[in-house]
């Protein structure tokens, strides 16, 4: 398994507005299945950092693509294949 942060850059804060709750339930979901680590927002108001599970870069881009935010044109999406050190099992 490796893993993967999605960095969501705000272009429409109207946008992000709107579509915050279907993003958030979408991640919950995500985070019930196991395929979403963690996530969260920058205190600065620039966008958020989600950091995936996944077999592959194609499988996770796909998640992300569909994900509320992206597929409304609230945010873009930077992803990175991550390799974590952590004394957490995940």
């Amino acid at each position: 398994m490796k893993y993967f942060a999605a960095f969501l850059s705000m272009k429409d804060e109207e946008k992000s507005t709107q579509y915050r709750p279907d993003h958030l339930e979408f991640l919950e979901n995500l985070r019930n299945e196991g395929t979403v680590l963690m996530n969260g927002k920058f205190s600065d108001g620039s966008g958020g950092l989600v950091i995936y599970k996944g077999d592959s870069f194609e499988s996770v881009k796909d998640i992300v693509e569909s994900d509320p935010y992206i597929k409304t044109g609230a945010r873009s999406y930077t992803l990175r294949e991550w390799e974590m050190v952590s004394n957490h099992d995940f």
